[in-house]
């Protein structure tokens, strides 16, 4: 079955094409590849920066908006969401791919960090969505080490298929 993407657009600033989402998909499978991961489904939604904020005021308690959020279904909290799957005839809950989690990618903070760090816009949504990738997969940036390990991986997949600076 290997890994798969579930897409969604919820903002109105950019339409998403087929080249976009397939670039994404060459992009999971590489970082998928490169972590060991072959199975499992990473739900990703586009959503504009006011979207973006009230997630980040209401999960993270920062009041303001974020380029990119990720929800690790690994991840057990109080708040823990109920999962409703609804079955095609025949098939079985053991025939879905794991569910890795949720990245939500900010199309502004995306369109403006990308004039910014001077790159196309394919390449801040790929590095966005590589980075939560990798979040869901329990990295993080919280101190100098684990920033330069998180961005060592990013930037060698973005590079695997050609998303360069």
């Amino acid at each position: 079955m290997g890994l798969q993407l579930a897409w969604t657009n919820e903002q109105q600033e950019l339409a998403i094409g087929d080249e976009l989402i397939a670039t994404l998909e060459l992009l999971l499978q590489k970082a998928g590849e490169a972590e060991g991961i072959r199975e499992g489904e990473v739900a990703l939604t586009f959503v504009d920066d006011q979207q973006i904020h009230e997630l980040n005021k209401e999960y993270r308690g920062i009041d303001r908006p974020t380029d990119v959020l990720s929800f690790a279904m690994n991840e057990h909290t109080d708040e823990e969401l109920d999962i409703v799957y609804e079955l095609e005839e025949g098939e079985e809950l053991a025939d879905l791919p794991e569910m890795l989690g949720d990245i939500i990618i900010s199309v502004n903070r995306a369109q403006a960090q990308s004039e910014e760090y001077g790159h196309s816009l394919e390449r801040e949504i790929g590095f966005l969505f590589v980075h939560g990738f990798l979040h869901l997969l329990g990295y993080d940036h919280q101190d100098k080490e684990s920033e330069a390990e998180m961005m060592g991986k990013q930037e060698a997949v973005l590079a695997e298929v050609g998303l360069t600076r």
